[in-house]
């Protein structure tokens, strides 16, 4: 491993599994694994063209897991990554092994040696703090005179970084990838005479600083800002809504432990052991989690437990196809790891990369329903606030506060303040139409979701 002064840390894989051989053969350990990571993150922000921020970071870690006599587990986590960092780790996991938990014990992925997948991922050079400095300030200056109302760019950030991540064990497998991403966020803040201030903002990711869509950010920020400062109140009552992409994807997000294994083993989620097959959707909705798709700027072959990435089913047509899955919770249902799996002494289960997609027969009626063009009265809600507060997972309800604009005819006023309330079985089940043009988040692809009969609670 490399440590010199300015550069990021180098992981040599094959080093350290030599290194982790020799130790664990001195003390007596036949069965080990170890995951690794190291980065280095630029990142500037700025307040009326003045640097606010400059914040250069080089992290490194290193988790350990050891398996003793009794075959009960230990784990231990460093960031010193030296010869004798890395030797207090295991020895350190060694002794952890004798207070491990019987009734949980972890064990190497199958596919921890399994071929990979292909990933076209090339690296970016890093453009330097400099460079991202005069970005943001040109985007900031940019924003800023899209109208005379936005006076501030509250929140900013522009930062790029280089990264690499290894796993390995002693029963020989290896895996090793370096990753380059880049992101950049703006959120302005608008405020009139005797109206009150209203924000909105963007954000594009990329593999790379210069290859950010840094205009579509800015154009996306004014465009929603100026959007919003046309508002007024909105009557409680149930209505015709339309998620964005962007909306609809947190929400399935907030509610990722209906496919989670590990969380159907804990007792909080809504599916159950035998509930693979059943009906939770409407019949032309289908759920993907695919960490490969060429969007995904996060995109990693592997997972924790060196299990490949792959795209995998979740819902097929209204129907709960797949479970995510690590090595301990595959074991437990008697299937195959799926690659969602983190790295501990018990280890977490999560997914990567959503995908919506519709088998819907467009018919002249739901035709009509396009969030551009619709003649309908509906709501569009374009950002969900306070998911770690407001979704009870385990019981399917959510409350959520919301920002997104009220459609009569064609005319388009921002909702002041409101709730939108529901059950995610019931919404699920009343997607009246799913747009045809799927569209690249963030953090998956998914088309504008319409849903009947929604709750909406307006705010005096």
């Amino acid at each position: 491993m490399s440590t010199k002064p300015g550069k990021i840390i180098e992981l040599d894989s094959k080093a350290l599994r030599d290194k982790l051989s020799n130790l664990a053969k001195r003390e007596g350990i036949h069965q080990w694994d170890l995951g690794a990571a190291c980065s280095k993150d630029s990142s500037v922000q700025v307040d009326r063209g003045e640097a606010k921020q400059l914040k250069g970071a080089q992290r490194s870690s290193i988790t350990v897991r050891v398996w003793n006599n009794k075959g009960l587990v230990g784990i231990t986590s460093t960031s010193d990554l030296s010869d004798i960092g890395l030797e207090k780790a295991l020895i350190g996991a060694h002794q952890a092994s004798d207070f491990g938990n019987a009734n949980d014990i972890p064990a190497f992925s199958p596919l921890a040696k399994a071929p990979l997948p292909n990933l076209d991922r090339p690296l970016r050079p890093a453009q330097g703090i400099s460079r991202l400095l005069e970005l943001l300030k040109q985007a900031e200056a940019e924003l800023l005179s899209r109208h005379p109302a936005i006076q501030t760019v509250p929140y900013n950030a522009l930062g790029e970084t280089n990264s690499e991540r290894i796993y390995l064990n002693s029963d020989g497998a290896l895996r090793q990838m370096k990753r380059t991403d880049a992101c950049i966020y703006l959120y302005a803040r608008a405020e009139e005479d005797g109206r009150k201030p209203r924000s909105a903002g963007a954000v594009r990711l990329a593999v790379g600083s210069q290859d950010l869509d840094i205009k579509g950010c800015i154009d996306e920020a004014a465009e929603l800002t100026i959007s919003h400062l046309n508002y007024g109140p909105i009557d409680t009552g149930r209505y015709l809504v339309c998620f964005t992409p962007e909306a609809f994807l947190d929400l399935i997000g907030a509610f990722s432990s209906i496919f989670n294994a590990r969380s159907i083993l804990d007792g909080v989620s809504l599916s159950q052991r035998d509930s693979l097959g059943s009906s939770i959707a409407v019949p032309f909705f289908s759920l993907y989690d695919n960490g490969l798709h060429p969007a995904n700027v996060g995109a990693s072959t592997f997972d924790g437990e060196g299990t490949p990435t792959q795209k995998l089913c979740l819902i097929n047509q209204g129907r709960l196809e797949n479970f995510l899955h690590s090595e301990a919770t595959a074991r437990a249902f008697g299937v195959a790891p799926t690659g969602h799996a983190g790295l501990g002494a018990k280890v977490s289960v999560g997914p990567d990369w959503f995908e919506v997609s519709s088998t819907e027969t467009h018919n002249s009626t739901i035709n009509k329903l396009d969030h551009n063009s619709s003649q309908e009265t509906f709501v569009l809600i374009d950002g969900l606030n306070a998911l770690h507060a407001g979704v009870k997972a385990s019981q399917g309800s959510f409350s959520l506060p919301f920002s997104g604009w009220l459609l009569k005819k064609g005319e388009k006023i921002s909702i002041e303040a409101a709730t939108v309330a529901g059950d995610i079985r019931t919404l699920l089940n009343n997607i009246e139409h799913m747009e045809s043009e799927q569209v690249i988040t963030h953090n998956g692809l998914c088309p504008h979701v319409w849903i009947n009969g929604l709750s909406i609670s307006g705010e005096a």
